[in-house]
C-alpha cells in the first residue's frame, strides 16, 4: 500500500512539474511572440543623395532605437521598389509594403483634399507652406488619408518648384506655348500647364533623365534640390525660378498595419514621424538654397518677373475656380490663412 501511495505521489509530482513546464513554455512562447520584431518597408522614389532619404534614415534611427529593436525599418530609395509614386501608394494601401514617402501631388488621386496643395502660387515660400501643414490644414489632410486606408506620420518639404527646359527661358506666358513638360500625375498641374499653352504629360520620375535625354520632353518642373540630385540639369539648358508651387512629401503607412501594433509602438512611430518632419525640413531648406546656387553655375537661370507672374495668375483663374469648387472653400481658406 505504501508503495502504491509512493508511486501515486511521484506520478502526481511529475504531472504538476510537467504542467509547470508547459505553463513556463507557454509564457516563454507568448513573450517571444510579443517581442517578435515588426519589419517596416518604405518605398522612396528619389535618390539616396536627397533630404528625403536623410529624413527617412532619421525615422529609421528613432523608430528602432525607441522601440528597442522591436521595429525594424528598411528604406528603399531610387525608385527601387516601384517606378512611380502612384504604384507605391497603391502598394501601401494594399498592404504589400508598410510605408512610402510620395510627393503630395499624386496623393490627390486617392484623397481629393490633397488637391489644395497643388493650386499654383498658393504659398509665398516654404515656411508659409510648412506652417499650414503643421496646423489645421495638415490635420484635415491626415483625416482624409484615413478614409483611404492610409495613416499620415509626417510631412517632408522638397521646396518651391522651378521649371527647366531646353527651348528657351520662360519670361512670359508666350514661352509656354507648345512646350512639352513632364509633370506629376496630378490633374491641377496638368490643367494649369495646359491653360498656359504647354503640353504637359505625367511621367515616372525615376525614368525622367533618359526621357529628357531622348527629347521626349522639352522640360520638367520640380524643386532645385531634385533638379540637382537627379542630375537632370545635365540634359537641360534653362531654368526659370518661378516658385509657382510648393512640393511637399507625405510619410504614409498602411492604416491596418499601424493600428495592429501595440499602443506603445504606435507612439514610437508617431515620435519617429515627428523626427522625420523636423530633420527632413531642416536638411531640405539648406540643400535647396545650395542647389539653386549650384544650378546658376550649370544652367542659364532667370527669375520670373512680378509682372509675368501676375499675368500667369490671371490666366489661371478658370483653373482656380474649377478646383476651388471641387476641393471646398474651407480647405482653400485654411491654406491661404
Amino acid at each position: 500500500m505504501r508503495k502504491l501511495i509512493g508511486i501515486f505521489t511521484i506520478f502526481t509530482s511529475l504531472i504538476v512539474a510537467a504542467c509547470g513546464d508547459s505553463d513556463a513554455s507557454s509564457k516563454s512562447a507568448e513573450s517571444s511572440s510579443t517581442d517578435e520584431p515588426y519589419t517596416i518597408t518604405i518605398s522612396n522614389s528619389v535618390e539616396e543623395d536627397s533630404a528625403l532619404h536623410e529624413g527617412l534614415m532619421k525615422f529609421k534611427e528613432v523608430a528602432e532605437e525607441k522601440s528597442d529593436g522591436r521595429l525594424q525599418v528598411e528604406v528603399f530609395s531610387n525608385a527601387e521598389l516601384y517606378s512611380s509614386e502612384r504604384e507605391a501608394i497603391e502598394a501601401v494601401q494594399a498592404g504589400n509594403i508598410e510605408a512610402a514617402s510620395p510627393a503630395t501631388a499624386p496623393l490627390a488621386n486617392f484623397a481629393e483634399e490633397f488637391m489644395v496643395l497643388d493650386l499654383l502660387f498658393l504659398f509665398d515660400d516654404v515656411d508659409e507652406a510648412n506652417a499650414a501643414l503643421d496646423g489645421e490644414l495638415g490635420d484635415k489632410l491626415n483625416e482624409s488619408l484615413e478614409t483611404v486606408q492610409l495613416k499620415g506620420l509626417g510631412w517632408g518639404s522638397a521646396g518651391m518648384t522651378q521649371l527647366t527646359n531646353n527651348a528657351q527661358p520662360i519670361e512670359g506666358m508666350e514661352d509656354f506655348d507648345g512646350l512639352k513638360i513632364r509633370t506629376m500625375e496630378n490633374n491641377i498641374h496638368l490643367d494649369s500647364l495646359s491653360e498656359l499653352g504647354a503640353n504637359p504629360q505625367p511621367y515616372a520620375f525615376g525614368e525622367l533623365y533618359s526621357a529628357l535625354q531622348q527629347n521626349i520632353f522639352d522640360g520638367m518642373q520640380t524643386t532645385g534640390q531634385l533638379i540637382e540630385s537627379s542630375k537632370v540639369f545635365e540634359v537641360q539648358k534653362y531654368m526659370t525660378i518661378m516658385d509657382h508651387s510648393f512640393t511637399a512629401e507625405a510619410l504614409i503607412m498602411n492604416k491596418d498595419f499601424y493600428e495592429s501594433l501595440p499602443e506603445e509602438l504606435q507612439a514610437v512611430l508617431d515620435e519617429a514621424g515627428a523626427a522625420f518632419t523636423e530633420h527632413e525640413r531642416q536638411v531640405s531648406k539648406e540643400r535647396d538654397e545650395k542647389a539653386i546656387e549650384f544650378l546658376k553655375e550649370n544652367l542659364e537661370v532667370n527669375v520670373l518677373s512680378d509682372e509675368a507672374k501676375a499675368e500667369i495668375i490671371e490666366a489661371l483663374q478658370p483653373v482656380y475656380e474649377k478646383y476651388e469648387a471641387e476641393i471646398g472653400q474651407e480647405l482653400v481658406d485654411l491654406a491661404r490663412q
